[in-house]
C-alpha cells in the first residue's frame, strides 16, 4: 500500500491542515508533561532532603555513633539523600534534553508548517484563477457564437427578400454577420489556450505542485512524531539511568540493616554504664539482747544513738534518692537582687533590701555541725549543703567522681585526643622546620627569624600537651592497678561477702577490713582517708536515720513576701507578692530563708524578697543552739 500524501491525499488541504494542527498541539501538550513530571521529580527530591536532614543528628553525638542501630539509621539517611540527589539529576536531564529541545523545535515545527502550507495555498490559487480564466474565455466564445449564428440568420432572411431598397440592408447585414463570425473565430481561439493553459496548469498542479508540498508535510509530520518518540526514550533512559545509583543505595540500606547487631549493642550498654562497684554485702546480724558497755566518745555517743533507735538499712542501688543528694537540692546559685521598683501597693511599707551578708565558711557550719543538737544539727546541715553546693563546681580533672569504669574510659578518651593534639603539633612543627630550612638557603623566598615566635608556641603547646598526656597516663594506669586488684582479690575469693561476719565484731573493724573498692561512693567517687572515711561513714549513717523520721521542724516566726517570686530551681519556693508565710529556718549567711506555705509546700526564698517577724522565744532557741 503506497504511502503518499501528495498522490494519495491530493483533494485533503484542509484535512492535512487540521491534522497538523493538532499534531503540534499534542507535541506541546507532551512537552507541558515532562515539565509538570520534572517539577514533581525536583519536589519529591526537595522533600526527601528535607526529610533526611530534619531526621539527621544536627550535632555528632556520643550515643548515636556508639550503637548500631543509630549508625544504621544515620547510613540510611545518608543514602536517602543521595536517592534525592538522583531524582534531582533526573528532573534536571528531564529540563534540560526534553524541555528545552522540544520547546525550540514546536516553534521550528509552526515556522516550517507555515511556509508549506502558505506554499499550497499560493498553488490552489493559481489553479483557481486559471479555471476562472478558462470559463471566462468559455463563456466569451459561447456568446460570439450565438452572436454569429443569429448575425447569419438575418442576412440570410434579406437575402431571400430581394427588393430594391432591401438590397442595401442585406449588404449590410452580410458584413455584420461576417464580423461576428470572425469575433467567434478569435473567441474560440482564446478559449482554446486558456483551455490549454488550464490543463497545463491543472496538470502540473496535481502531479508536481501538490505532490511536493504534501511530500515536505508528510515529512515534517514523520519527523514530529520521531521527535516525540526520542523524547519519551530518552525520558526513560534519564530514569534508567539513576536505577543502578538507586538501586545501589537501596542495596545500601539493605547492609546497614543487616549492619544491626543486638547483642553487641546491649553489650555496648554495659561498657557505657558499668561502674565497677562490687554489689552490697549480707546484713550483719545485730544483736539488741546483748548490753554492751562502751566507754564515753563521740564515737560510741553516735553508735549508741544509732543502736537506741529504729534501723532500717537500705541498700544505695534501690534507694529513690541518696540522702546527701536530697540535701544537695537547694537552690545553687546566689539569691537574685530584689527588683529595682517595688510594686505600687507596698511602697511605703517596703523595707530596703538587706546588705548582704558575709558567707559562713564551711569549716565553721561543720563545727556547728558536729557540736550542736540533733535539730539544730539538721539545720546546719542544710546550711552546709547550701554551701557546698556554691563552692562545688565541675567534677576534679583525674575524673575521680566518677565510677572505676566510666573513669577509665573517659581518661582514655581524653588521652587519645591529646595524642591526636600532639600529632598535630608535631606536624606543624615539622612543616615549620622545613620551611624555615628553605628560607636560610634562599634568603629572597622570606625571612627565616619570622618563624621564630610560631616555633616557640607551637614548643610551648607541646610541652604542655605532653605534661597532660603524662598525668592522664598516671591516673589511667592508677585506675588500672585498681581495677586489676579489685578483679584479682574477686577471682581469689577474698573479698567482703567470702567472710563471716560476727555478731559481736566492731563495726570500725569491719570496715577496716574491706577493699579498696567497697570505699567507693555509690557515686563513684574515692575515699582515701580511711579514718575519716569511717568517721563520716558513722555520723552520716545518724544523719540519715534522723531524716528518715524526720517530723515537720516548727514555725519559729512569719514573714510576709515584699516582692513576687517564681522558684525555678529545686528546693525554692514560688510566692505571690503580700502573701503570709512561716518561717522554719533563718538565713545562714547564704541569701535564702527557708518558709513553710502548709504541711506539703515548703522551700527557701530570697532572704531580701521578705520581711521576717521572728518570735521571741524563737529567737532564744536559735541563740542557744548556736552556742552549744
Amino acid at each position: 500500500m503506497s504511502c503518499n500524501w501528495g498522490t494519495e491525499l491530493w483533494d485533503q488541504f484542509d484535512n492535512l491542515e487540521k491534522h497538523t494542527s493538532w499534531g503540534i498541539d499534542f507535541l506541546e501538550r507532551y512537552t507541558k508533561f515532562v515539565k509538570e513530571r520534572a517539577d514533581i521529580e525536583l519536589s519529591y527530591a526537595k522533600q526527601i532532603r528535607s526529610l533526611s536532614k530534619k531526621y539527621h543528628p544536627k550535632r555528632s553525638r556520643e550515643d548515636e555513633s556508639r550503637y548500631t542501630w543509630c549508625l544504621a539509621f544515620a547510613a540510611t539517611l545518608r543514602q536517602l539523600n543521595d536517592v534525592a540527589v538522583q531524582r534531582e539529576e533526573l528532573a534536571e536531564n528531564l529540563n534540560t534534553q526534553i524541555v528545552c529541545e522540544m520547546t525550540r523545535y514546536i516553534q521550528e515545527l509552526k515556522a516550517e508548517r507555515k511556509t508549506h502550507f502558505q506554499d499550497g495555498r499560493r498553488t490552489q490559487q493559481h489553479i483557481e484563477s486559471s479555471w476562472k480564466q478558462l470559463e471566462s474565455s468559455k463563456r466569451r466564445f459561447e456568446r460570439d457564437c450565438k452572436e454569429a449564428e443569429r448575425a447569419q440568420h438575418v442576412s440570410d432572411r434579406i437575402d431571400l427578400d430581394k427588393t430594391e431598397g432591401e438590397k442595401r440592408c442585406s449588404l449590410k447585414a452580410r458584413q455584420t454577420a461576417q464580423q461576428k463570425q470572425q469575433a467567434a473565430e478569435e473567441s474560440r481561439k482564446d478559449y482554446v489556450t486558456s483551455l490549454n493553459q488550464f490543463n497545463q496548469d491543472q496538470h502540473q498542479h496535481y502531479h508536481t505542485l501538490v505532490p511536493v508540498i504534501y511530500q515536505r508535510i508528510q515529512d515534517m509530520e514523520e519527523r514530529r512524531i520521531e521527535r516525540i518518540a526520542d523524547a519519551m526514550r530518552l525520558s526513560a533512559e534519564a530514569e534508567r539511568k539513576i536505577l543502578p545509583v538507586v538501586s545501589r543505595c537501596l542495596d545500601a540500606m539493605m547492609d546497614t540493616s543487616e549492619s544491626i547487631h543486638p547483642r553487641m549493642d546491649t553489650r555496648q550498654v554495659v561498657e557505657v554504664y558499668k561502674s565497677g562497684f562490687d554489689p552490697p554485702g549480707d546484713v550483719e546480724f545485730e544483736d539488741y539482747s546483748a548490753t554492751m558497755r562502751r566507754s564515753i566518745s563521740e564515737s560510741s555517743y553516735l553508735d549508741n544513738r544509732t543502736e537506741g533507735r529504729r534501723h532500717s538499712r537500705k541498700l544505695w542501688p534501690f534507694i529513690r534518692k541518696n540522702k546527701l543528694l536530697t540535701l544537695l537540692s537547694s537552690p545553687r546559685q546566689p539569691p537574685p537582687p530584689p527588683p529595682t521598683s517595688p510594686s505600687p501597693g507596698d511602697v511605703a511599707n517596703s523595707p530596703r533590701s538587706p546588705p548582704p551578708a558575709s558567707r559562713e565558711p564551711i569549716s565553721q557550719r561543720l563545727n556547728d555541725l558536729m557540736t550542736s543538737g540533733s535539730r539544730t544539727r539538721k539545720q546546719c546541715l542544710r546550711s552546709l549543703k547550701r554551701g557546698l553546693s556554691l563552692k562545688l563546681g565541675s567534677g576534679p580533672a583525674d575524673c575521680s567522681h566518677l565510677p572505676p569504669e566510666q573513669r577509665r574510659k573517659k581518661l582514655q578518651t581524653r588521652i587519645d585526643n591529646i595524642n591526636e593534639e600532639i600529632q598535630k603539633e608535631r606536624e606543624q612543627r615539622d612543616a615549620l622546620l622545613k620551611m624555615r630550612q628553605v628560607y636560610e638557603r634562599s634568603p629572597q623566598m622570606g625571612d627565616a627569624s619570622s618563624l621564630e615566635p610560631q616555633l616557640e608556641e607551637v614548643k610551648q603547646s607541646l610541652l604542655r600537651l605532653e605534661d597532660e598526656l603524662r598525668k592522664n597516663q598516671a591516673w589511667l594506669s592508677e585506675v588500672d592497678s585498681r581495677l586489676s586488684d579489685h578483679s584479682r582479690r574477686q577471682s581469689g575469693g577474698c573479698g567482703l561477702n567470702s567472710q563471716e561476719t560476727t555478731p559481736g565484731s566492731s563495726s570500725l573493724k569491719q570496715l577496716d577490713s574491706r577493699s579498696p573498692a567497697s570505699r567507693e561512693s555509690p557515686d563513684g567517687s574515692y575515699t582515701e582517708d580511711h579514718n575519716a572515711e569511717l568517721q563520716f561513714k558513722s555520723r552520716s549513717s545518724e544523719f540519715d536515720d534522723d531524716f528518715d523520721d524526720e517530723e515537720p521542724l516548727p514555725s519559729i516566726g512569719t514573714c510576709k513576701s515584699l516582692y513576687p517570686f517564681q522558684g525555678q530551681n529545686e528546693g525554692t519556693l514560688s510566692m505571690v507578692e503580700g502573701e503570709l508565710l512561716s518561717v522554719v529556718e533563718e538565713d545562714k549567711g547564704d541569701g535564702w530563708t527557708r518558709v513553710r506555705r502548709n504541711l506539703e509546700e515548703e522551700g527557701y526564698v530570697p532572704t531580701s524578697y521578705i520581711k521576717v517577724f521572728l518570735d521571741s522565744s524563737a529567737k532564744g532557741f536559735v541563740q542557744s543552739s548556736r552556742l552549744v
